[in-house]
């Protein structure tokens, strides 16, 4: 009888601090942890992905500064902040080699733009610029604010959260601006913004333009952190 493991779930962090610390707000390690994986992080600059991905069962793309425009042909814009040259090529590479191993993938607003990127898409600098101020996105550059986002009800998304117009926690600036045909548009905000993306060929891909770990005592949005840690297990057992 093959004795039950936890599966291990990889989350990215933010680069190197001036202080020499790398760090990620803990709501990330307590959701993987409440769903029942084990979390370890993943700091900017490792270059063994093969090995990582030999680690991990799953991973999360975390949230964080901007993606440098020059990745994905875009321009600078002055609202654009936290560029981190270091973390950028480290999540762009995991990202690309995650997706072609089928690794599971749950990306988190800035994870979610990574994905995207990775895969060939575009973002938009700034929301305001082309969406306007409808919905507000962010209440400040440090504050989230709460929105609904209406979930295409024929998704995996929807069948994980159970229902299709939850309420969420927002807290970004920018967005999805083109994406490649293997992703498929699952949640909008009201205004148009793209706010979920699942992979049409990986056998799990979601990505979320807000932050679920940021709910951590709502059984719909804890659902998705279950639904990831769920898929890793079961990977994990069928490689045993």
């Amino acid at each position: 009888m093959t004795q039950f493991k936890p599966p291990i779930i990889g989350i990215t962090t933010y680069g190197r601090q001036q202080t020499g610390q790398f760090c990620l707000m803990g709501t990330h390690v307590d959701a993987v942890r409440l769903a029942g994986g084990i979390a370890i992080l993943l700091p900017p600059g490792e270059s063994n992905l093969t090995a990582i991905l030999e680690l991990v069962d799953g991973l999360v793309f975390s949230g964080g500064g901007d993606i440098d425009p020059a990745t994905y042909k875009g321009s600078p814009h002055p609202e654009i902040y936290l560029v981190d040259p270091e973390r950028d090529a480290f999540e762009l590479g995991l990202a690309r080699a995650a997706l072609k191993a089928g690794t599971p993938i749950l990306g988190i607003c800035r994870g979610l733009e990574i994905l995207v990127v990775a895969s060939g898409g575009t973002l938009i600098p700034h929301l305001p610029d082309t969406y306007g101020t409808a919905v507000t996105h962010r209440a400040d550059l440090s504050h989230p604010i709460e929105h609904s986002v209406d979930v295409d009800p024929k998704t995996k998304l929807a069948t994980i959260l159970g229902e299709t117009k939850p309420i969420v926690v927002s807290w970004h600036h920018q967005a999805v601006g083109t994406i490649t045909p293997e992703w498929k548009v699952t949640a909008t905000a009201a205004d148009g913004v793209i706010e979920a993306l699942e992979h049409q060929h990986h056998p799990w891909a979601i990505a979320l333009q807000w932050h679920p770990e940021l709910s951590l005592n709502h059984p719909v949005q804890q659902s998705i952190f279950q639904a990831l840690v769920a898929v890793a297990c079961n990977q994990r057992t069928a490689m045993l």
